[in-house]
C-alpha cells in the first residue's frame, strides 16, 4: 500500500510538471516588443502641434526600443485618412498620433468614414490637451467675453474658424449655446487665415489657436478675452478661462493622442503607455509642450477611453444641434 502511495505521488508530480511544461516554454519563448521599425501615423501636415510631439518623442522611443521608429504623415478628410489606415492595421507595431477630434467629432459630421473610431481604436495615452482663445479684432473696443456677449446680443456678428467641424468651429458652437448667442460661421482653411481676417475685420471674433493668435495678440493686432479650457494659458496668464468669466464649468479642451488599432494585445498597449508617459514627464518635454501652448497629461488607457467618452457625447450634441453635416 505505501509502495502504492508513493508511486502515485510521483505520477501526479509528474503529470503537475507536465501540465507547467508549456507555461514555462510560452514564457522563455515570447519576444520583446518591439521586434521591427514602429510606424506613427500622423493625420495632419508637417509641422501640426501633434507632428512636433511625434517627432520631439521619436528619438527618445527608438533608444528606449531599440528599434527605428517611422514617422509618416497621412493627412486629409479631417484626419480620417490617417485615422482609417492604422483602425485598419492588423500589425502591433503601428500607433496614430492626432487630436481627440478624430474620434470625438468627426463620427458625427462623416457618416461614410467606414470604421468606428470609438471601437476599432484603443487609446495608449493622451499625450497633451489644447485650448483656444477667444479673441476680436481690438477695433471693437471689447475688454472681456462678458462685453462681447453684450456686442452680439444687440448686434449682428460673424466669427472665423479653422474650417467646418475644426475645434474652432464646435468650441464656438458650444460658447453660442451655452450664452444664448447667435453669430454667422465663416470658415476658413486653418487657424493662420481666420486669424488675419478678423486682425483685417472680415469677421469680428473667433476661437484660434493659441500659437496662431499670441504672436498677433503681442503686436496688438487681436485683443484676447477668453480661454476655451479650464485652466489658463502659460503662455497668456492674464487672459481668463470661460468659465471663470461668462460660463461656469464650461470645458471645450481638446487633445493630442497616442492610438492604437483595437487588435493590439494590452499587455503592448501597457508597455508603451509606460514608456510614452516617462519621457513625456521628462523637463524637455515639459517645456517644448509649454512652448507649444499645451499641458502634459500622460494619463492610462482607461482614463483616456473613459474622457474621449464624455467628449464625443458633448461634441455629438453640439453637431447635432447646429445640424452639422460633411458627407
Amino acid at each position: 500500500m505505501k509502495i502504492f502511495k508513493i508511486a502515485l505521488s510521483i505520477r501526479i508530480a509528474a503529470l503537475s510538471l507536465a501540465a507547467a511544461g508549456p507555461i514555462v516554454t510560452l514564457a522563455q519563448d515570447a519576444k520583446p516588443w518591439p521586434q521591427k521599425p514602429v510606424r506613427i501615423v500622423i493625420p495632419t501636415a508637417p509641422g501640426a502641434p501633434i507632428d512636433i510631439i511625434a517627432r520631439l518623442l521619436q528619438p527618445k522611443l527608438q533608444a528606449q526600443w531599440g528599434q527605428p521608429v517611422v514617422i509618416e504623415n497621412k493627412p486629409g478628410a479631417g484626419g480620417n485618412i490617417g485615422m482609417i489606415d492604422v483602425a485598419r492595421s492588423s500589425d502591433d507595431h503601428t500607433l496614430l498620433g492626432g487630436p481627440t477630434s478624430m474620434n470625438t467629432v468627426n463620427p458625427h459630421l462623416y457618416k461614410k468614414i467606414g470604421i468606428d473610431p470609438i471601437k476599432d481604436l484603443v487609446p495608449v495615452t493622451y499625450l497633451a490637451a489644447f485650448n483656444s482663445m477667444l479673441v476680436c479684432n481690438p477695433k471693437l473696443g471689447l475688454d472681456s467675453a462678458a462685453a462681447l456677449i453684450s456686442r452680439a446680443k444687440a448686434n449682428q456678428m460673424a466669427y472665423a474658424s479653422s474650417g467646418a467641424g475644426g475645434p474652432g468651429h464646435m468650441i464656438t458652437e458650444a460658447f453660442l449655446a451655452a450664452t444664448g448667442l447667435k453669430m454667422t460661421h465663416v470658415p476658413y482653411r486653418g487657424p493662420s487665415p481666420a486669424a488675419l481676417d478678423i486682425v483685417s475685420g472680415q469677421t469680428q471674433c473667433g476661437f484660434i489657436a493659441t500659437p496662431v493668435a499670441l504672436p498677433l495678440m503681442r503686436e496688438g493686432k487681436l485683443t484676447a478675452l477668453a480661454v476655451s479650457g479650464t485652466v489658463r494659458s502659460p503662455l497668456a496668464p492674464n487672459v481668463p478661462t470661460v468659465s471663470e468669466t461668462v460660463v461656469p464649468g464650461f470645458d471645450a479642451t481638446f487633445f493630442e493622442t497616442l492610438q492604437a488599432p483595437r487588435s493590439m494585445p494590452a499587455a503592448i498597449v501597457a508597455k508603451i503607455n509606460a514608456d510614452v508617459v516617462e519621457l513625456l514627464k521628462t523637463p524637455e518635454m515639459r517645456r517644448r509642450l509649454q512652448e507649444l501652448d499645451m499641458i502634459l497629461v500622460g494619463n492610462a488607457p482607461a482614463e483616456a477611453a473613459k474622457r474621449t467618452g464624455e467628449d464625443f457625447a458633448k461634441w455629438g450634441a453640439v453637431a447635432k444641434a447646429i445640424n452639422l453635416q460633411l458627407d
